[in-house]
């Protein structure tokens, strides 16, 4: 069976692909997280597994999901014609459970996520969140579907929070990221070469690119190519040390942009729309995908 439910190391659907052996690990309860990635022989996916086995804390690796916003508001309060609403950092899409299901095409999952009595107390609006992620060759493909089912529009931003192992956070460069970014640690605009220089000692920033974002880990030989598409297409890149991994976070608006305006997504009632991401990794003999 291509999906099947295991035990060990934690409590976890598991989806294998046939021709390849790729794995794909889903914890849907725990906000539809993706907890695992093999692709070959590799392991792409940090996870924290003692902090994830204690539920009093969030979780450190995998794909957390951010939604109805990205990054955090001031007081967390977040003013609508509705009234003011309390959301936390990063909305409550990581801490709900999710509805899991194979997909028929047999490459991998949907996750769904709708409003409850609880969403509603935070965020007036009734939706569904569906998320497809399918194993490819190579790549893991992740296809989400907003919609509004409520009466009134919908402001929304939308985010992936992956972490990905790195062999050493000395060892790695990017490819195909701007000149500037902005830096979260200070809200201001930085040197992204600057900021680069501070991996080991850590990052917070979010850039602007014109296209794919490459993690190069020159001693492990990988490249891991995030592959974007508007509107799903900035990118935050986190690194908390001494951990070794990264964060390569495809956003649909920046921080704040309910507030701000700054590229937030406003569906009509009964509307929906699509935000497509790609993570293709390949090795030093491999040509790219």
């Amino acid at each position: 069976m291509p999906l099947r439910q295991c035990d060990l190391p934690y409590p976890h659907w598991e989806f294998s692909d046939p021709t390849s052996g790729d794995l794909l690990r889903v914890v849907p309860e725990r906000g539809g997280l993706i907890s695992g990635w093999r692709c070959g022989d590799r392991e792409v996916v940090y996870l924290d597994l003692e902090r994830f086995l204690d539920p009093a804390q969030s979780v450190r690796g995998g794909f957390p999901v951010l939604f109805p916003i990205t990054g955090g508001l001031p007081d967390n309060q977040l003013p609508l014609p509705q009234g003011t609403f309390t959301v936390g950092q990063h909305g409550f899409a990581r801490q709900l459970p999710w509805r899991m299901e194979p997909l028929a095409d047999g490459r991998g999952v949907a996750l769904e996520l709708i409003d409850t009595e609880e969403t509603l107390q935070s965020y007036p609006f009734q939706f569904l969140l569906r998320m497809e992620v399918r194993l490819a060759p190579g790549a893991l493909e992740i296809g989400t579907t907003v919609s509004n089912r409520s009466a009134a529009p919908m402001p929304f931003s939308f985010g992936l929070h992956p972490y990905f192992n790195l062999s050493s956070l000395d060892g790695v460069r990017f490819e195909g990221l701007p000149d500037e970014c902005l830096n979260h640690l200070t809200m201001a605009p930085a040197s992204t070469a600057e900021q680069m220089q501070r991996l080991p000692q850590g990052i917070d920033l979010l850039v602007r690119p014109t296209g794919a974002v490459r993690l190069v880990d020159e001693a492990d030989g990988a490249t891991l190519e995030l592959q974007l598409s508007h509107p799903f297409d900035l990118v935050v890149l986190w690194t908390e040390p001494p951990r070794p991994m990264v964060c390569i976070e495809p956003w649909s608006g920046p921080r704040q942009s309910l507030l701000s305006g700054d590229r937030k997504i406003e569906l009509a009632p009964g509307a929906s729309t699509e935000l497509h991401t790609r993570y293709a990794l390949t090795h030093a003999e491999q040509s790219p995908l």
